[in-house]
């Protein structure tokens, strides 16, 4: 090494005597000891300052990679909650899901006005988030007890023809604890008289309040009719967030 540091830089003996010096020094000792040189103790303390670079780089690209890896083993359909921030949810409707969703065993036995429930929110992209809550299937869960304001919103798209006044339209929050079957929270309704000449009505229907709630309390949104606009991420949503009241 310091044969080919010779080759590269001509006149650098003070250097390669230098470097020869911090080789010959004993692990654990400090470079004051090399104050007799001050040409000696400028390189050494630029090798330190590199190498402490260096290494403040390689410890967080590790940390980057273990957070990824973390993240990439965690099941489908569900995020790994975060450690720091208050409980917070904000869930938007995918598009082109509400086929899949229905009637179905795991939500429970349904009232006819709120018999469909919702079953793919999304939760990571550019209008959504989810932090120290967990989403599964579109239930929203409660990692941490509190008093949570719990919200939705549903965008209705009702076709009708000619002088349909429309139907009632419903929305509603279901709260399920565990092992216990669901209650209901929260319920919107409205119905609208649309002008004969429209191919189609739109309505929204927002509610929310405040609920008590404990560690592993479940929530899910259910509707009257799955005729709802999902290709707009920000009229269809649904989240929480707990309050230190």
């Amino acid at each position: 090494f310091p044969s080919q540091l010779k080759s590269q830089a001509p006149g650098s003996a003070e250097e390669l005597r230098c470097l020869q010096m911090l080789n010959q020094q004993p692990e654990g000792s400090s470079l004051e000891e090399l104050s007799s040189s001050k040409g000696c103790l400028k390189l050494a303390s630029t090798i330190k300052a590199y190498v402490a670079t260096v290494t403040e780089n390689i410890i967080r690209r590790s940390t980057v990679k273990e957070t990824w890896r973390s993240y990439l083993n965690t099941s489908e359909g569900q995020l790994p909650p975060k450690l720091a921030g208050k409980p917070s949810a904000h869930l938007t409707l995918r598009p082109q899901s509400l086929a899949l969703d229905g009637r179905s065993q795991r939500f429970g036995n349904l009232s006819q006005s709120c018999r469909h429930a919702i079953t793919h929110w999304g939760h990571s992209s550019l209008h959504s988030h989810l932090q120290n809550m967990t989403y599964r299937a579109g239930r929203l869960r409660v990692e941490q007890p509190g008093k949570y304001y719990v919200y939705s919103q549903i965008y209705f798209r009702y076709r009708g023809a000619g002088r349909d006044s429309g139907p009632q339209l419903v929305q509603c929050i279901q709260w399920q604890p565990a092992h216990s079957p669901p209650v209901l929270l929260l319920k919107g309704v409205g119905t609208k008289c649309w002008a004969p000449e429209t191919d189609y009505g739109l309505h929204a229907l927002y509610q929310g309040g405040l609920f008590e709630l404990k560690a592993g309390d479940e929530l899910f949104v259910s509707v009257s009719s799955l005729a709802i606009d999902s290709n707009d991420a920000a009229a269809s949503y649904f989240g929480a967030f707990r309050l230190d009241l």
